[in-house]
């Protein structure tokens, strides 16, 4: 296995884009990365090789903010969320309809809803998130797109 060093530099971004995701904000999703770099080091000698060393630190990322979240759960208010604009896809968005689009995307179950989190506010690319997914880039392209289908049929 690579060093931790090595680890961090390459898998950091990658952790990090999945974690604002999820959670929406740059501050938590930062303090969580560090977090679950912490906890890969304490249990590096689990790490088998059966699966991609990026798809094991999302996983331990998903139980770092699982555990974060019973420790403080999330607000109800959108308001008080730090929300993302960078990507092209959100930016469309208006700041009107946002509302109404996070109601349709709570909708949705899984795995589209977390491929659209990825993709529009995480900034993911379709391979990062088959990585994620321990899945093809193809099967995460057409996941989004199925997603976004489904969430306009729920008009």
């Amino acid at each position: 296995m690579q060093s931790m060093d090595e680890v961090y530099r390459q898998y950091a971004q990658t952790v990090y884009k999945y974690l604002i995701s999820l959670t929406g904000s740059d501050e938590l999703a930062e303090e969580l990365t560090q977090e679950t770099f912490y906890q890969a080091i304490r249990s590096c000698d689990s790490y088998n090789e059966s699966c991609a060393l990026s798809t094991w630190l999302c996983a331990i990322a998903k139980n770092v903010l699982r555990t974060y979240r019973r420790k403080h759960p999330p607000s109800d208010n959108i308001e008080d969320q730090n929300l993302r604009t960078d990507s092209a896809e959100e930016k469309v968005i208006s700041s009107e309809n946002r509302v109404e689009i996070f109601k349709k995307l709570h909708e949705l179950n899984e795995p589209y809803r977390e491929v659209i989190y990825l993709r529009v506010f995480g900034g993911l690319s379709f391979r990062e998130i088959g990585e994620v997914h321990g899945k093809t880039e193809n099967w995460a392209r057409v996941t989004y797109y199925r997603g976004k289908n489904n969430m306009s049929e729920l008009d």
